[in-house]
């Protein structure tokens, strides 16, 4: 069963473990996300070899494709894509939303037209619960609506509401407490009293867990850094908290010193595959010229495949062009990279030394390396 242990702070970043039935995770973690039941260029195999703990998959795109009736068959998501280890799936209400053109919002559902056939569907609070209990994830997320940055403060207000009501009516039809946790998500956007009235309305709730939603969508680090640190302060400190959607390394290790527990992103894998690769010297351009002859590995300390059989021009050569293969070994590198970095993070935190790390780090993460 769902259970979290917090075992050391160092400052506010927390060490902590969650368990679940499909094993247990360390944070603060890193997430990879499988959209469709795939994290990309990746196998489960390759996964388990670069230590990932936990992976994503999409409440929309997988109801859309493969579709319930396909998972159900197949015994769950877990049995589905070959993965033994925990999994977390998001409400899909995120993809619903971006879908502007194609959805109506009330206070029972959206209604919404598919991205890819214009088929009519509406996903309520009751029945987002439905899918992600049929698809089998240890983690599941609260149906929300994920307000725009540039909306109204009345707007995210009004869009709180509705997100507390849906929450509320989720967790009652949530019935397979045994083997999966619900996390409510903490919305209202960069104002601090609605991100205070959701955190607190959330936790009367009494969640196993606290997801931070509405980030990363264009309001600025310093906006995004303000709200977490602002939320440590009220979220229960025995729960975990997940940072949706965030980011580059900088961004884990700032929001890790304010409290954050969990995080996901695309960023380290669509990078990849476009020759963009995370480092701790930085991020590396491979296709940059100055790498055609360089037959250095990406990293020579590095301990993943990539870096232990293939040199810089190598992979530059297969990335301009446009091989598989070039786009799997980027892929491999980099998120070995986020899973190594979160080990040395949660190591620092045990031997209370993270704000050392913290500026250790921070100065070349977000550097280009030359």
């Amino acid at each position: 069963m769902f259970n979290f242990t917090l075992l050391h702070n160092c400052g506010k970043a927390r060490a902590g473990i969650i368990n679940t039935d499909h094993g247990d995770i360390l944070t603060p973690v890193f997430m990879p996300v499988g959209t469709l039941g795939t994290v990309k260029a990746m196998s489960p195999h390759e996964l388990e070899e670069i230590q990932a703990q936990i992976i994503l998959g999409n409440t929309y795109h997988l109801y859309m494709r493969p579709g319930l009736d396909i998972i159900r068959k197949a015994g769950g998501l877990h049995k589905f894509i070959s993965w033994t280890r925990p999994m977390l799936t998001d409400s899909g209400g995120f993809q619903v939303m971006s879908l502007a053109a194609l959805r109506k919002i009330s206070i029972e559902g959206v209604k919404f037209r598919s991205h890819i056939d214009g088929s009519l569907h509406h996903f309520t609070p009751e029945f987002v619960m439905e899918i992600q209990q049929a698809l089998g994830a240890d983690i599941i997320m609260s149906f929300d609506e994920c307000p725009p940055f540039a909306a109204t403060k009345d707007y995210i207000a009004k869009s709180l509401n509705t997100t507390l009501h849906w929450a509320e009516r989720g967790k009652k039809a949530f019935t397979n407490t045994e083997h999966q946790a619900l996390f409510g998500i903490v919305q209202g956007g960069v104002y601090e009293d609605l991100r205070e009235k959701s955190a607190l309305a959330l936790m009367d709730m009494d969640f196993p867990g606290y997801s931070i939603g509405g980030l990363a969508v264009g309001e600025g680090k310093e906006d995004m850094m303000r709200i977490t640190n602002f939320l440590n302060d009220i979220l229960p400190k025995h729960k975990p908290r997940y940072m949706m959607g965030v980011g580059t390394p900088s961004d884990l290790l700032n929001n890790i010193a304010n409290g954050v527990d969990m995080f996901d992103c695309v960023m380290p894998t669509r990078n990849a595959r476009k020759g963009s690769i995370f480092t701790r010297y930085g991020k590396m351009i491979i296709k940059a010229a100055r790498y055609k002859e360089d037959f250095r590995p990406i990293d020579p300390i590095c301990g993943c495949y990539t870096c232990t059989h293939f040199s810089r021009a190598y992979i530059r050569h297969l990335i301009t062009m446009n091989e598989i293969l070039g786009m799997r070994l980027t892929t491999i590198h980099s998120l070995w990279f986020y899973q190594e970095l979160m080990q040395m993070a949660r190591k620092a935190i045990l031997e209370n030394r993270f704000e050392d790390f913290l500026a250790e780090m921070l100065p070349v993460l977000d550097t280009i390396v030359e």
